[in-house]
């Protein structure tokens, strides 16, 4: 019966999310890519964090690279472990295609970035919020973008303290630019993932990133690794 129940949960997940997609989608140009990634975080105590992470972008399923990035930091958490703050450093590679040719141009960016994380609960449903402030390093130009993230994670067969092993994920993500024009993008996501372990969880799902003309989906391969 139990077993029963979760397959019930997990298809019904699936199925809020396909009617999403419809939704998600609709802009005035948008093309399907995948985007693989890595989140870790190394713990050095009680208190202090090192942030890495990996994404390889591809404006296909795989093998045309849209965008490299790295990124890492370090962080504090305070207020029984609800807070952390952030200061980190990225660097990226993208692969821009030139007005409608198959011709590619490479662009280098370093980025230093901060941030600011809280973390709340609301019954069984956990809430991220997350301040990004970035200076970015754009080849020979400079500029400046302010980011925030409004993040759901929903256990789909919690009982009691043990860990859920499935769950339902979903965030908003805004970009705004500190000069004109002052949005550059959105994100929304909703995806599925399984906790492996305390330490180790995966996650797939669709995403959305639309801009002030156009957008682009992607196909979400996410994995969580604390170590």
């Amino acid at each position: 019966m139990r077993e029963i129940n979760m397959k019930k949960r997990i298809a019904f997940a699936a199925l809020i999310i396909a009617l999403m997609l419809p939704k998600l989608a609709e802009s005035q140009d948008s093309d399907f890519g995948n985007w693989l990634i890595y989140i870790g975080n190394k713990k050095l105590n009680s208190k202090w964090n090192i942030h890495n992470e990996i994404q390889y972008r591809n404006y296909n399923a795989i093998g045309d690279l849209e965008q490299l990035l790295l990124r890492t930091g370090l962080g504090y958490t305070f207020n029984e472990n609800k807070n952390n703050i952030l200061l980190g450093y990225g660097y990226i590679l993208s692969e821009n295609y030139v007005g409608n040719s198959d011709n590619k141009v490479s662009v280098n960016e370093h980025r230093i970035f901060q941030q600011f994380t809280s973390k709340q609960k609301v019954g069984s449903v956990k809430l991220s919020h997350r301040y990004r402030f970035e200076q970015r390093f754009v080849e020979s130009d400079f500029k400046m973008r302010f980011r925030y993230f409004l993040g759901l994670n929903i256990p789909l067969n919690k009982k009691g303290k043990e860990l859920s092993k499935y769950y339902l994920s979903a965030y908003n993500e805004i970009f705004l630019n500190t000069k004109t024009s002052i949005f550059d993008r959105n994100r929304v996501y909703a995806g599925v993932g399984y906790n492996i372990s305390n330490k180790l969880r995966l996650e797939a799902g669709y995403m959305n990133q639309f801009f002030e003309t156009s957008s682009r989906d992607q196909f979400n391969i996410i994995t969580f690794f604390t170590f």
